[in-house]
């Protein structure tokens, strides 16, 4: 592609010109840049944010802070309630001017959209080049699709499933996206934070040796919970709390225990062979919680740099009045590193901020896509998800799961019927022994 034969900038001429932005952004550099034009005639990458809860508006921030052209223009979430605010909130932040410019924020009222369908109206109707995805996980393989097919770049957050089926379509939405040189970008934010990626490029270097065994820790207190009331429907209920029902989260070691398990994953190369793993619910024991697990601790055996298998013991909890720690340890022939502090050195620095990080992700994709070359973490964090749901498949049947035996699992937790508000039974806490290996 040339210039126009007004002498307007392409999208090809865009796309060089700003590449040297998104990394000056990255560097918190002031920038210059010519105006070109994007899609439709535009000179903006037009966004629709689809789940608009904290962490989505949270999301949209990031990618309005990380690129002045990346702009929102529609917004989608199944409750119509949850848009004015999510709405009002992201104007003010652009009108504040600070790190958003006030023309980066530009969702006008025929461009919020609720339902069910809302997701399909904000990549039908919005006018979007980019969607930043966070629904609960549980619809995160359909709007995945949905978004590929009609040529839309793909921020979304992690996890990408909650089941093998899931797992299994997202992958090959993956790549069918890589076929269309769609940017393809999860919320695994620590690949993206320069503190964990130079202390493990350190380990793959060989800074402690040949890796032996692995720690990883995601131990935590409750999260948040909203309260049930009268008008809503057992659907509704569950929805608006989707952190405690695994066909909507994948139960914790999914959902939020994922960061650990990416690094886990990271660090050794790829997936691990097989996992064992245990888990309760103790201390969130009423109904109002669903049925999930409140911890986990899972043995993940993974292949070796030498051959020999290496075990990674992962544990992950949500109890309140409990000690937090969140982190990792690896130990190897020739000693022992906590990647979450940095590289080895002679005097540890400061790690990174990890607001930076959660910006750097949406620069980094917006930089791939600029030097037309989009990024595409979609097989990366298909793996780590099957990984975690490995975890959980063990814990809840007290069985072994390998690779294999997830790969070709046939559990499919998304409902068969037509999704609507209405009645919606909560399953019965998983027992060892007692629940299948599906």
């Amino acid at each position: 592609m040339e210039k126009t034969a007004t002498g307007q900038q392409t999208r090809r001429d865009f796309l060089k010109t700003s590449t040297v932005a998104a990394g000056a952004l990255a560097a918190g550099a002031t920038l210059a840049i010519p105006r070109g034009v994007y899609a439709a005639g535009s000179d903006r990458m037009k966004i629709g944010l689809i789940g608009c809860g904290g962490r989505g508006t949270g999301a949209a921030l990031d990618s309005m802070k990380a690129h002045p052209r990346n702009q929102i223009v529609a917004m989608g979430d199944l409750f119509g309630d949850v848009l004015p605010e999510k709405r009002a909130r992201l104007a003010a932040a652009a009108k504040e001017g600070k790190e958003i410019k006030p023309d980066q924020f530009a969702v006008t009222d025929d461009k919020c959209f609720s339902g069910f369908d809302a997701y399909k109206k904000v990549i039908d109707e919005g006018g979007i080049d980019m969607i930043v995805e966070a629904a609960p996980p549980g619809f995160r393989p359909h709007i995945f699709k949905y978004a590929v097919d009609k040529n839309k770049h793909v921020f979304f957050e992690k996890p990408c499933a909650v089941d093998p089926a899931g797992v299994r379509a997202v992958l090959a939405t993956a790549e069918e996206a890589q076929k269309k040189g769609l940017g393809v970008c999860s919320g695994t934010v620590f690949r993206h934070q320069t503190t964990h990626r130079d202390a493990i490029t350190q380990l793959h270097d060989g800074i402690i040796g040949d890796i032996v065994a692995g720690f990883s820790y995601y131990n935590v207190g409750y999260l948040w919970h909203k309260p049930r009331k009268p008008e809503w429907s057992d659907t509704e209920y569950q929805i608006r709390n989707w952190l405690y029902y695994t066909w909507l989260a994948g139960d914790h070691i999914v959902e939020q225990a994922i960061h650990r398990i990416d690094i886990q994953n990271w660090i050794m190369q790829g997936p691990p062979k097989s996992a064992y793993g245990m888990g309760g619910r103790q201390a969130r024991t009423d109904i109002a919680y669903g049925h999930i697990y409140d911890h986990f601790t899972v043995e993940y055996v993974y292949a070796g740099r030498n051959g020999e298998d290496v075990r990674v013991v992962h544990q992950c909890r949500q109890q309140d009045n409990t000690d937090t720690r969140i982190t990792e340890y690896y130990v190897g022939t020739k000693g022992m590193t906590e990647p979450s502090k940095g590289p080895i050195q002679e005097k540890r620095v400061r790690p990174e901020s990890l607001g930076d990080a959660y910006v750097r992700e949406h620069a980094d994709l917006a930089k791939s896509i600029e030097d037309g070359k989009p990024m595409n973490e979609g097989k990366q964090i298909a793996e780590t998800t099957l990984t975690g749901i490995m975890g959980r498949m063990s814990a809840y049947t007290g069985k072994i799961v390998t690779w294999e035996d997830a790969m070709k699992s046939q559990l499919d937790l998304w409902p068969k019927e037509t999704l609507t508000f209405g009645p919606k039974e909560v399953p019965p806490v998983a027992i060892p022994g007692k629940d299948p290996l599906v």
